[in-house]
């Protein structure tokens, strides 16, 4: 109460020296407000923040504690504002003087993530590098996969034994990585089935996704010549409900004995239970997905499993299309520089706590 009245007889001094800017590298819409403490300061209540909009009355937008000197507003980009800051303590308010007007806008660049866009510029000319590579005749390795490799033998296998394959892409929608990355696969496995005359079926949980690998399965067929060989059933769609599907599938393993399941893409609980049933037909079982709690189950219960980035390479080492090629491995480069930086960061993190080398500190 003592403060109270004796601010009340002498007054309090506002904030002196307003000033706005711009916050720059970001991405618009945030303006900064900075202001030299008020003599006060100590017996203050805090600061109250006020603006106009191109020159409308000014209005309070925020509040502050006290032997605080910034703000930052949320502003409209292309709007001019003035901002007067207030001392405050109980009722009583001082006012600054506005600050000049200012402006926010989105910068083109932030300076803060340079090492990102250079990044960037590195890892896209690996990418063209190699692609560039590939497409001059180049050959480019690509490590053995078990499980790719083993796709003629399965297609040759259900064509000798004249029964068909079944391609399930599990429960992903079309924007899923995996579901994606089974799809590529399935264009390349649709272009085998077509030249062996084998019959394939496409079982899918989503409208959308069935609709696309119809048309991936259609245009396979007509790329390799064999368009009348396309049959529109052999990809339809089952259920959208995550059992109902897994249990249309277990039927269609059980009554259509295919020689070889494609299990790729997505799974969750229903995984287990369809590799179950597709061991006890006998068949062949590729499997791949990006849901790590799931890879136990298909490892143990498939005879070939593909394991993380294998499902994304895929189509790649299937394909040997030179753009593929040229990403992939533009892509393993990349991991080897970030890699080696990592390492050498660490060996620097450690020399400079020893006393003896005081070159790193």
């Amino acid at each position: 109460m003592i403060t109270i009245l004796l601010l009340w007889i002498t007054g309090i001094g506002p904030p002196a020296n307003v000033r706005a800017h711009d916050v720059p590298s970001d991405g618009g819409g945030v303006v900064v407000i900075e202001w030299n403490l008020a003599p006060d300061d100590a017996l203050l209540d805090g600061y109250e923040i006020h603006r106009s909009e191109n020159g409308v009355d000014f209005v309070k937008v925020g509040f502050i504690g006290r032997g605080r000197r910034s703000f930052q507003d949320q502003t409209h980009d292309g709007t001019t504002y003035v901002y007067k800051v207030a001392a405050v303590s109980d009722t009583l308010r001082a006012f600054s003087l506005p600050s000049a007007e200012v402006t926010s806008h989105a910068s083109w660049i932030n300076v803060a993530k340079l090492n990102i866009y250079v990044a960037m510029i590195i890892f896209g000319g690996l990418i063209l590098y190699f692609i560039s590579c590939a497409r001059r005749g180049k050959a480019l390795f690509i490590r053995k996969i078990a499980g790719l490799q083993a796709i003629d033998d399965a297609v040759g296998r259900a064509t000798e034994m004249g029964k068909p394959i079944l391609y399930v892409l599990g429960l992903g929608y079309i924007e899923d990585i995996a579901t994606i990355a089974s799809l590529n696969i399935l264009g390349e496995v649709a272009k085998k089935t077509a030249q062996y005359n084998t019959k394939l079926i496409v079982p899918n949980a989503d409208p959308i996704v069935y609709t696309v690998a119809r048309e991936i399965v259609k245009e396979s067929y007509t790329n390799v010549g064999r368009p009348d060989a396309y049959d529109p059933e052999s990809v339809f769609f089952l259920a959208r409900e995550q059992m109902a599907y897994a249990a249309g599938v277990d039927g269609i393993m059980m009554r259509e004995k295919p020689a070889t399941n494609f299990l790729v893409g997505y799974f969750a609980a229903e995984s287990l239970v369809l590799a179950e049933t597709g061991a006890a037909t006998g068949a062949i079982q590729i499997a791949g997905t990006d849901a790590l709690s799931q890879l136990p189950f298909f490892v143990t219960a498939c005879d070939y499993t593909l394991i993380g980035e294998e499902l994304y390479a895929a189509s790649a080492y299937i394909s040997k299309r030179p753009l593929l090629l040229g990403a992939i491995k533009g892509e393993d480069y990349a991991k080897v520089i970030i890699a080696a930086a990592l390492i050498l960061a660490s060996i620097i993190g450690l020399l400079s706590r020893f006393p003896i080398l005081n070159l790193f500190q």
